[in-house]
């Protein structure tokens, strides 16, 4: 069946939802259009795939089992074409290996089913809260030999190119934008996964460690320093090993 689009008024954000669950994709589009969103569904991940090809979109609630292929793989391939589209994940599994996969393929947020209404509005509206306020001007952020170019994303570190994830960068930024500050966990939380935060803590700490690991090669000064039982900040350190 052919997924009917819904009109969006001028200033209307537009989402788009990917569920193979035709109860589902009915339900969300409604509470959604009701909030005054621009919403369109489709059950499968090819599908979701051409028409984020076709049209721009502030937001994609994307499931994680499809008929064809599944979330993450779609992730995947919107990451690998370049697309910044904000991607918020809907599934049942709640592991923590299966929450890092998803956000290691480029998903921006997690939320388990069953999910209440409210909580994934509050989502939706945090996401496009922070997508609204990207940098865009394409200014260069700098800290000590480190470089972060926020419209193209390309980071560096001295005469390398460092290769991030999505939540690796917006980690970083984080960092960048306040350095030799310490940043609270729960702010970190909320600032890179979004408000309000609901999974597991322990997330931020592996962010931290897989961002360490490309951005402090041996030989160089160390980058982020942890601040026991407050949080992390970008001050340099002693030379790493």
């Amino acid at each position: 069946m052919t997924p009917q689009p819904i009109t969006p008024r001028p200033q209307q954000h537009r989402v788009l939802i990917v569920d193979d669950d035709p109860e589902l994709r009915r339900f969300l589009t409604g509470e959604l259009a009701v909030e005054g969103y621009a919403v369109e569904a489709v059950g499968m991940g090819q599908q979701a795939l051409i028409r984020l090809r076709e049209a721009a979109w502030d937001l994609v609630l994307l499931d994680w089992t499809l008929p064809d292929f599944s979330g993450v793989e779609v992730c995947r391939r919107l990451r690998a074409s370049e697309m910044s589209t904000p991607v918020l994940m809907l599934t049942a599994r709640d592991a923590v290996a299966e929450r890092v996969e998803a956000l290691d393929a480029g998903a921006d947020d997690y939320l388990t089913k069953p999910f209440s209404i409210e909580e994934l509005l509050a989502r939706v509206r945090a996401r496009l809260r922070r997508n609204g306020n990207a940098t865009s001007d394409g200014d260069v952020l700098t800290f000590a030999d480190l470089a972060v170019n926020t419209a193209s994303h390309e980071v560096s570190r001295g005469d390398k190119e460092i290769q991030l994830t999505v939540r690796e960068y917006d980690l970083l930024l984080a960092l960048l934008r306040e350095p030799q500050r310490v940043k609270e966990r729960q702010a970190l939380l909320h600032s890179v996964w979004g408000e309000p935060f609901v999974g597991d803590a322990n997330l931020l700490d592996v962010y931290i460690r897989y961002l360490r690991k490309k951005i402090e090669r041996p030989g160089l000064p160390t980058l982020i320093k942890t601040v026991r039982g407050v949080g992390f900040m970008l001050k340099e350190g002693l030379v790493k090993e």
